[in-house]
């Protein structure tokens, strides 16, 4: 595992928000947005000539909601939304999820430590206040998802997300750095949890870095213990990139 190398105009950055960003939080509304983050991000996209995106599982009504007034290019929901400019479109067609919706919602009402997060095209079951549910969870899933055609279960951090089949976030990267302004670039995606391993391979593949945010194995050539010093990171390559200018 190597330090965290350097960050330069020639890199295209891609960055996971929940865990990597943020710290992760009892529910997804809870999470806390660091003092300068914003205004660090708004810098490195200027200085990366608009080559930064946030790719998250998140919809992207709640990214925008936490790094506003920022409006950055963007991979929501694992990759089934893209937004390289101001208009964001689907990637996929959403599956129907009503009969997946229905479980977990029949589900959390029995468990109240359960949390259901509908999205555009697919539906998060949240176990993070109910650890001991997580076998549960996933069984109510599978059994729901046998009656849907093309979807597949994700498991995540306290996590499991019934998304369509084939879309990852290092699809994602893929399709972003065949487009202006991040082709021709070395691309950097940042991430923490397993489903940022694809994103890894997918950076690694074309040359560039995994940087794995916290403990666990990864794929990633890179490591950073935690979001904080993460942030650190970005703020030390704005200062940097600013500096250069």
């Amino acid at each position: 595992m190597q330090l965290l190398p350097l960050l330069t105009t020639a890199h295209a950055l891609f960055l996971d928000f929940d865990g990597t960003l943020t710290e992760l939080a009892p529910r997804p509304e809870a999470v806390r947005i660091a003092s300068g983050l914003v205004p660090t991000l708004s810098s490195l996209y200027t200085h990366l000539d608009g080559a930064l995106a946030i790719v998250t599982g998140r919809p992207e009504a709640d990214i925008d909601g936490f790094l506003a007034p920022l409006h950055l290019p963007l991979a929501s929901e694992h990759g089934a939304q893209y937004r390289l400019t101001d208009t964001s479109h689907p990637a996929v067609l959403p599956p129907d999820l009503e009969n997946v919706l229905r479980a977990a919602y029949d589900l959390a009402a029995h468990y109240p430590g359960l949390l259901v997060e509908p999205k555009r095209a697919s539906v998060a079951l949240h176990y993070r206040q109910a650890p001991h549910l997580e076998g549960l969870c996933h069984d109510t899933l599978v059994r729901a998802m046998q009656q849907v055609e093309g979807v597949e279960l994700l498991r995540g951090k306290c996590v499991f997300e019934v998304k369509p089949r084939g879309v990852h976030k290092g699809q994602a990267i893929l399709d972003f750095m065949t487009q202006a302004p991040f082709a021709g670039r070395t691309p950097v995606f940042v991430g923490d949890d397993v489903t940022d391993e694809a994103g890894f391979a997918a950076v690694q593949a074309l040359g560039g870095w995994g940087i794995k945010v916290g403990e666990g194995p990864t794929m990633a050539h890179h490591r950073c213990m935690t979001s904080a010093a993460l942030r650190g990171w970005l703020s030390s390559a704005r200062t940097t990139l600013e500096r250069e200018q």
